[in-house]
């Protein structure tokens, strides 16, 4: 393992996997949302967070943390190892809840008020978002790739490194 992307639906907890993935393995972490948003809550130009991301990926060791649907093939690419935090959607519901109002370092703001929008899109994303996920890792089923279907499944992962 030397380059890991994290991904999932919105709330299954990515960001705190990925954490702490990094304490066990001093994999250096980067989170696509810090690459890709501004912390007045505005998005970088899709060139710069292109930019930054293939900076991060030419790395020799990374876990990137995110999905951004559009970046997805593209670090299927070149990681070695794909963690999919296929949660059901309660928890990811209660995750996103549970956030709420706190500071966090893979977000450049501090999320005070439910987006509807947002919690949409976490709605749909089972049906919509994860058959492309579940698609491409088929594609790529050469790569090591772990599929967590709970928090204990992915506690335990971590617990064996």
């Amino acid at each position: 393992m030397k380059k890991i992307m994290v991904i999932g639906c919105p709330g299954s907890g990515k960001s705190t996997f990925s954490k702490k993935l990094n304490k066990r393995t001093g994999i250096p972490l980067y989170h696509l949302d810090m690459m890709y948003w501004n912390p007045d809550r505005t998005t970088v130009d899709k060139v710069v967070f292109r930019e930054r991301l293939l900076n991060t990926m030419q790395k020799e060791e990374w876990i990137i943390d995110g999905n951004y649907g559009s970046t997805i093939e593209l670090r299927l690419q070149v990681c070695d190892t794909v963690v999919f935090l296929d949660y059901p959607l309660d928890v990811c519901l209660n995750g996103i809840k549970e956030r709420r109002g706190k500071a966090r370092t893979d977000m450049p703001w501090i999320e005070n008020e439910e987006d509807a929008e947002f919690i949409e899109f976490v709605e749909n994303y089972n049906s919509q978002s994860r058959p492309e996920i579940m698609e491409l890792l088929g594609k790529y089923s050469h790569k090591d790739i772990y599929i967590f279907k709970n928090r204990i499944e992915a506690n335990e992962f971590l617990n064996q490194i």
